[in-house]
Parts: C-alpha cells; structure tokens; sequence
C-alpha cells in the first residue's frame, strides 16, 4: 500500500504558489503567442486580399465597370444640386444635431455613403466616404488659399502626397497633378494622376468645388530601378477613378468644411472580400479622417502666421508661407 506523507501548511502554500506561477506563465505565454501571431497576419491581410491567388493580381478596366461608375457620378452631382435647393440642408453635418455637435467641437467625423460601401458594380467597387471638420477662427478664403495651394500639397499631405504640381489656374478652374503613394497597401506601387478642379462661389461665406482625375496611371516598383509607368486602365486596379465634391461654409467664427469623396477600383474576389473589405473601409476612413485634419492644420498655420504679421498679415502670410517648410511651420504652431 502507498503511503502519503502529509504536507505541511508552508509545503502546502509554497506548492500552491507555483501552480499558479506555472499557469499564470502558460496563460501568459499563451496570450503573448495569439498575440504575437494576431499581428502578424494583420500585416498579411491586405497583401493577402489583393495579391492572392495570382491569376487575379492583373486587373483591366471594362466598359461596363465605366458605365456603371459615370452613373453613380452623376447621382453624387445630382445630390449635389439638391442641397442648393431651398429649404434643403448646404451640409452633411447639419442633417443630425449630434453630429453638428461632435464637428462643431472640433471632431473630424468621417462615414460611410449609403447602406453598403463598397458598392458592387461589373467587375468593380465604388467607395463613397464623407467627412467633415470645423477649422476654428478662420475664413472661407483662409481655406480656399489652401486647398488651391496645389504645389504645396507634398508638403501638406505628405506621406501619401509624394509629389505635386500647379498645371494652370484660373478663376473658377484649376488644372493640377499629384504623385501618390499608398505604402500601406503597396510596397512599391505609385499612381501619376492628374485632376480638374472646379469651383463656385454660392456667396460670401458658402461655395463648393467638384474634382475628378482626368488621368490615372499606375507605376509599378515605384522608387526601384525597375519602375515603369502602366497605361491608364491596367494594373492592380488599386484605383481606376476618383472623384470629390468638398462643401466650405464661413460661420460660427470659422469655416465647416465637408469633402465627400469616392473612388472606383477592381472587385475583391468573392473567397477573400470577407477578409478584405474590412480593411478597405478601415484604410478609406483612416485617409480622409487624416486628410481633413492636415487641412486644418494648415490653415490654421496660415491664420496664425497673418495674425503675427499684423495689419500686413495677408501679403507677409504669402510671403512667409512660400519661403517656410511645413517643418517650421508645425513648430510655429506649437510654440503658442
């Protein structure tokens, strides 16, 4: 017969000490290894979604995919037209108190367009997302001697903004060009896009702008010898169109801005959308969320530097904004 020996009260605490140092280091390791692995295949995902399986890495924009995107445009511009009729709200944000609220007390709110973002069409997705911001003690040309700075906007909206350039400017019409570069999605995967811009003035203290990108071209292994320019159309389908309307209104002592944009790209196959379109609408909302906010920053960068230079703050403003990077700016900013 096995005898059992007895345990002391000491034994019998300590050993009760290091079964629950053993789990708790088990339970431990356990959660630092889902950890470890979550993160992981978080940075897989997108790279997963878009570039797998291989026979769908190539995409080409089809008629039917452009008849369906000219349409939806034209019902974001008819919506538009809408919003000047009388008795219609000018903004988004003016349609839910809460969310007027929320803006008005500095938030940027940014939110999908309709019931279902992407939205399904032949061969392709449209993204509609809209967003708004307050920019404090600021006017509505503050805002539009900004937004019209097209040189600067690799500055402004840099990283994703590599580079930029005025084409031609007009009084009511603007013809610019960007460079971007959506490092998050693509290692090494550019688009050389060009875009028309126009502009009404409703009156002193209300207007709005529609963009559209008249050109579109991928760049593949951008920033390697090997980079090379696709025609428009073809490539990773990434971004096939992009189109904005961006709503300005001067009144509580600044300046509401909205900017509903949308884009068009290649379907997601039906085996990965479930993984892949979460991170489509997190990656959407994430870049106009920061888009709104660099704009409010360099505005109020602007007010800040006319407000330093006294009765001449409009010309000194000009001046100091051509001759200043965005470094000194930001540090101007933040010595208040």
């Amino acid at each position: 017969m096995k005898r059992t020996i007895p345990r002391t009260p000491r034994e019998t605490s300590d050993h009760s000490k290091f079964d629950k140092r053993n789990t708790s280091r088990v339970g431990a390791a356990k959660y630092d290894g889902r950890h470890r692995f979550r993160a992981y295949t978080l940075r897989l995902i997108p790279i997963i979604a878009l570039l797998f399986p291989v026979e769908v890495n190539a995409a080409s924009l089809e008629p039917a995919t452009l008849k369906a995107w000219d349409e939806y445009v034209q019902s974001a511009n008819v919506r538009m037209e809408q919003r000047l009729s009388p008795g219609n709200m000018f903004l988004w944000v003016e349609e839910a108190p809460d969310r007027f609220a929320r803006v008005r007390a500095g938030e940027v709110i940014v939110s999908p367009v309709g019931p279902q973002n992407p939205k399904e069409v032949p061969h392709g997705l449209v993204h509609d997302w809209i967003g708004a911001a307050f920019i404090p003690h600021a006017t509505l040309a503050d805002v539009l001697q900004v937004v019209r700075d097209y040189a600067r906007y690799k500055e402004l909206y840099k990283p994703t903004v590599a580079d930029s350039k005025m084409i031609a400017a007009g009084e009511a019409k603007d013809l610019f060009s960007m460079l971007l570069v959506y490092k998050s999605l693509f290692l090494k995967t550019a688009l050389d896009t060009d875009y028309e811009s126009s502009y009404v003035h409703l009156d002193d203290r209300r207007g709005y702008s529609i963009s559209r990108a008249t050109r579109i071209r991928e760049i593949e292994e951008y920033g390697a010898p090997a980079q090379h320019a696709l025609l428009a159309g073809e490539g990773s389908g990434v971004i096939w169109r992009l189109f904005s309307i961006a709503r300005y209104l001067e009144r509580d002592g600044g300046v509401y801005i909205e900017v509903e944009a949308i884009g068009l790209s290649r379907d997601i196959p039906a085996s990965l959308r479930w993984l892949a379109e979460p991170i489509v609408r997190r990656v959407s909302r994430g870049s106009l969320s920061t888009s709104l906010r660099q704009t409010e920053n360099a505005v109020l960068l602007r007010v800040e530097l006319a407000k330093r230079n006294g009765a001449s703050g409009a010309l000194a403003a000009e001046t100091a904004h051509e001759n200043m990077g965005i470094a000194e700016l930001q540090a101007l900013h933040l010595s208040r």
